[in-house]
Formats: structure tokens, sequence, C-alpha cells
């Protein structure tokens, strides 16, 4: 079938986006769902960094790719062997998808599913190889969802059901910012009521990283961004301290808060500075957990002697550490009684050819997470 679709053709294109349209709006032919795939119609998506560190080359993907990645929709059409999905079932998209029988699957983690992480990184789906094309050419999948679109065929591994009763466009959140952000706070970092946390990078993962920490009872959370908005946004969903990430001395305020660093110090702003920062935060004896992703050319130098005398843990959390069909429908449930205010994540609404200006947003850190939602009329 013929659907319109966000197609990335060349990575590295320069700001602004409006200008330079980086993002193509093209009619591509979408084939139908082969045995284990669904095909989403997409109702919304959100614009995500990790769409634009491939827009901006920071993370490499195969070209030509269709953009996209967290998203919710409802079923539209079944492939062979699904038994467990009905058409008109809502749906949220998760983009890491789990085979459930590699060793980390196995073990419980199927955020580092082992032919998961090839198919995304080769552009496929999980099921094997690709479902769009143009004029006969072949256009890879974006961590197999490809959600900048009319429609999607995806791994059935690749989607969660959800409650008819959330709101498709909340619904979308729970698939990156909430899964990435909540869950490195609940199960990477697995804090505790009574312990003081640092989120650095206030963006839709961050802030759903300061939710998480709330939901778990932390006695003090400092917030650290350069944006006095998003500083004010942390503080009214209930951040007890902001600090601005260019002061000068930006650590020695976090330290002086938190008597010495705080328990659990998170970098989620893709960035080796603020990753440095966020382990000069730690206490001693404390964790410093990552989900942010930099350039991959980028290290982090770590002082050993400091990680092994003061027993201190740099840890990375990817997916935040989740099991997605149990997560998203426990965190659903939390929202819904009003315990994970993920809704304050929301920036606006956009049409699917107003994406190249809302990476600019994005960009420009004057919006957290902005939703385009598709009319199927």
């Amino acid at each position: 079938m013929k659907i319109r679709a966000a197609v990335l053709s060349e990575m590295g294109a320069q700001a602004p986006y409006e200008k330079s349209q980086p993002l193509q709006i093209k009619t591509v032919e979408l084939a139908p769902p082969g045995n284990d795939e669904v095909m989403v119609k997409i109702a919304a998506a959100g614009l995500c960094h990790s769409d634009l560190s491939v827009i901006n080359g920071d993370r490499p993907r195969p070209m030509p790719m269709a953009l996209g990645h967290e998203a919710a929709g409802i079923v539209a059409a079944l492939g062979e062997g699904i038994n467990d999905l009905a058409i008109g079932d809502h749906v949220v998209m998760t983009f890491m998808p789990s085979c459930g029988h590699c060793l980390p699957c196995a073990e419980g983690r199927p955020a580092l599913c082992e032919p998961g992480a090839a198919a995304n990184g080769a552009g496929e789906l999980l099921s094997g190889g690709r479902r769009l094309t143009q004029d006969g050419d072949m256009i890879n999948h974006h961590l197999g969802c490809s959600a900048f679109a009319d429609y999607a065929v995806v791994s059935r591994r690749s989607l969660v059901k959800v409650d008819k009763n959330l709101s498709l466009e909340e619904a979308a959140l729970f698939g990156c910012a909430v899964l990435t952000g909540v869950g490195a706070a609940i199960n990477t970092a697995a804090i505790r009521m009574g312990q003081s946390a640092v989120i650095i990078g206030l963006g839709g993962v961050g802030l759903a990283t300061v939710i998480g920490c709330l939901s778990a009872g932390v006695s003090k959370l400092i917030a650290v961004d350069l944006s006095p908005e998003k500083q004010e946004l942390a503080k009214s969903i209930g951040a007890t301290h902001v600090v601005n990430a260019s002061d000068a001395d930006a650590v020695e305020q976090v330290r002086e808060i938190t008597s010495g660093g705080a328990d659990v110090a998170f970098e989620m702003a893709g960035s080796i500075l603020a990753l440095e920062n966020a382990v000069a935060m730690t206490r001693r004896g404390g964790m410093t957990v990552t989900a942010g992703l930099p350039p991959p050319d980028q290290n982090l130098l770590v002082n050993v002697v400091s990680l092994v005398a003061e027993e201190r843990t740099i840890k990375g959390s990817y997916i935040g550490s989740c099991v997605p069909v149990r997560d998203i429908p426990r965190y659903v449930e939390m929202y819904k009684a009003g315990k994970l205010p993920v809704d304050r994540l929301l920036s606006g609404y956009l049409e699917l050819d107003e994406i190249n200006a809302g990476f600019d947003r994005l960009q420009a850190g004057t919006a957290v997470r902005q939703i385009i939602t598709f009319d199927h009329n």
C-alpha cells in the first residue's frame, strides 16, 4: 500500500532543519505484514533526540531510513502466527525488539537482546528484511519502527498492547521517554525512598527520570540543565532544587546540597562533559547512571583509584533496563493513578509536514516532547 513517511536520505544536514529539510515527506510502498508481523495505523509519534542524533550524524545508521521510534497506534492488519492481538487493539511501539531466546532475553534482560540489536543496526525488522520501498529501492527501518508515517509494519516483538482508555497521544510517550527515564530510576538505579538524586539533562528522558525518582520517594532531587524554562518545569513536577549547568560551580552546588554528593546521579544529556560532571556529583559509594548517547568516538576518562577506593559504580542504562511487556502496563497504571504525571512532558502537537521545524525546536531545547498526530480521515 502507498503511505506517507518521513525519510532521511543523508545524515549531517545543517540546522535550521526547516530550511535544509533533511527529512522529506515521501510517498513510499509498504508491504503487508509477514509471519509474526503486524501493520499498525500510527496515531501519534514523538520527536526524540535519538531521531535527531541520526539526522545530525551522531548515531550513524544505514541510509535511506524512515525515522521515528516512539509511537502508538491501532492494529490494522495481522501477519501469520499472530494470535495474541486483534485488529483494533491499541499498541505502543518499543524501539528494542526482543527475540525471547538469546542469553540476555533468557536472563530477563530484553533490552540487551542480541538479534534485536543486530536488526536495529542493520535497519531491518527483527523478523528479517525491510518492508518499505520507493521505486523498487529499499528504505531502512529506524529501530524496527519507522513511525513517522501513516502506517508501519513491525515485528510483533516491537509492540505492547495497552488500555484503549489511554489516549494514543499520551500512550506514545511510554514507548521511549517513559521507559527510558522512569526505567533508569526504578530498574537500573533501583533508587530507594530517602535517597538523593541529581539528573543532568531535562529533555523528555531526563524529566521522565525526575518523575521516576519522585515516585520512588527520594528526599532531595536536583535538576540540572542549561534552560531556565526546563528547570522551572522540573520544579513544578517536584524537583527540590535546580542548578544551571552553565554555572562554573555547578558540581560544587550539587555537592553542597547533598552534603558531599548524590546517592545516584543520572546523565541524560548525551554529553561526555555532562557524564564527567555526573560522576563528580556522585557521593563516595554512590552510583552514576547514564542513558545519554554521545557520538560513538567520545570516551570517558575514569580515575581508577577513585573508582576502587571509593567503591563507585558507573552504569549504563538502555531502554531503562526495562522489560517492556511488564513495565509499560505498570507505568500506564501508575500514570492513571496520578503517580507518574508523564503528560507534563508534552510540549505540543504538530503535523507530519512540520517535522523539520519540530526538530529545530528540539535541538534548540525549546520543546520537551512534541507529538506528531495523524489524520486518517
